[in-house]
């Protein structure tokens, strides 16, 4: 084994536990002060991109939560559809790991 691949492993042991250091942390116990906040300019620019096969069911909603994306106007439901899919993004590798 060359000297540039044991560095490799042992950086990669290192890599592996603080991974598992991270994943063992409670949402509390993470410092985002370096994270900056979304101010109204990023969400004035964000888009909203849809996947092209979509399914149709009846789901019930608050209504007030249906009043404000609304009062946002056209596009209302695919606004919703893309804070569901953020939710699903940012939880999947939680639910997938506890299987």
């Amino acid at each position: 084994m060359t000297n540039a691949t044991k560095k490799s492993l042992d950086e990669l042991s290192i890599s592996k536990a603080r991974l598992e250091e991270l994943a063992a942390m409670t949402d509390v116990q993470i410092d985002y002060s370096d994270i900056p906040e979304l101010d109204d300019d990023f969400w004035e620019q964000a888009g909203v991109r849809s996947p092209t096969n979509k399914e149709s069911l009846t789901v019930h909603f608050d209504a007030d939560m249906v009043q404000w994306f609304k009062q946002q106007g056209q596009g209302y439901q695919h606004r919703m559809n893309a804070v569901l899919r953020s939710f699903y993004r940012a939880h999947r590798d939680d639910s997938e790991s506890s299987r």
